[in-house]
């Protein structure tokens, strides 16, 4: 069962409601994930952001809407309570409440910025006309940029030279933390040698221990007979740790194969490498920054 849209639960956030008495929040949210037999993992479901609990966000956000509208109140911080205006509504026994029934209340109505004379469309009212929450929207309109920028990244790297690819690795784990400086982190990689490994750095700025280096620049699936050959080079280096980079994608074979064995040796594939070069801003620039406030309600608190 998919999880109830913002939408509709507005009607059974407003019923449980009903009783005039003030609810914690909190309670209400559960109250709902039990009404509508939500399971552990669909409660557990998060945004596409990670940040916040999809259900709980499209309850906020019916929450919102209804107090825009004037039919349920927060008496105080983290409580809830049905108005009068409210009570009238479910008197009229609507079979549901969605935002074309909330705009009839002028309250809302100047919350969407439908109401005066201007001729623009707010973005409230843009986002509105989907099922989907307004941080919804926002998350997925981030998510496919995102998306877009890893597949234009993949294209642009693959179109560069291998050695250039070795230095963009090393780049990549020296601003996640890794190898010190630049400088000696670059002293390690771009050896001539054919042992299956293309170059070492150190797991962190005092050179407790040292990771060693294959890139692969590919478009053909990497397979387990690569990851066999670069794990017995770690051997011939008496090394524990690896790091295999490739522009393309690994096989099931190649995934199990190093789970198997003593060495650790981290695969990252052509996807996981554009994500941790946009995380961080290797080989991209912020072209635009938006930040999504809320309301500091403890500052408004007085002594």
């Amino acid at each position: 069962m998919p999880l109830p849209d913002y939408q509709a639960l507005m009607l059974p956030l407003l019923q449980l409601l009903a009783d005039q008495q003030v609810h914690r929040t909190r309670a209400v949210i559960e109250a709902l994930a039990e009404s509508f037999q939500l399971t552990s993992a669909e409660r557990q479901h998060l945004l596409p952001s990670g940040k916040k609990f999809t259900f709980d966000n499209r309850v906020g956000w019916a929450r919102t809407y209804l107090k825009k509208a004037g039919l349920i109140d927060s008496p105080q911080r983290g409580f809830l309570q049905i108005t009068a205006a409210g009570q009238e509504v479910l008197r009229h026994n609507p079979s549901k409440i969605d935002v074309g029934y909330l705009d009839q209340f002028e309250g809302f109505r100047e919350f969407r910025g439908l109401s005066g004379t201007t001729t623009e469309t707010p973005a409230i009212a843009v986002l509105t006309q989907t099922s989907n929450t307004p941080e919804e929207d926002l998350d997925a309109v981030y998510q496919q940029l995102r998306s877009d920028l890893r597949v234009e990244l993949l294209q642009t790297i693959k179109s560069c030279s291998s050695a250039f690819f070795e230095r963009l690795v090393v780049e990549l784990l020296v601003a996640m933390g890794y190898g010190g400086s630049r400088r000696e982190a670059g002293q390690a990689i771009g050896r001539n040698n054919d042992e299956g490994i293309d170059g070492i750095i150190k797991e962190d700025r005092l050179g407790l221990d040292i990771i060693y280096i294959q890139a692969k620049r590919w478009e053909a699936v990497v397979g387990r007979p690569e990851i066999q050959k670069f794990a017995g080079a770690l051997q011939g280096q008496r090394a524990r740790k690896g790091i295999f980079i490739t522009t393309s994608a690994f096989s099931k074979e190649a995934a199990d194969y190093v789970r198997k064995i003593d060495s650790k040796i981290i695969l990252i594939d052509g996807q996981a490498l554009a994500e941790y070069m946009i995380d961080n801003n290797v080989g991209v620039t912020v072209e635009a920054t938006y930040e999504l406030k809320r309301i500091d309600r403890d500052y408004f608190i007085e002594d």
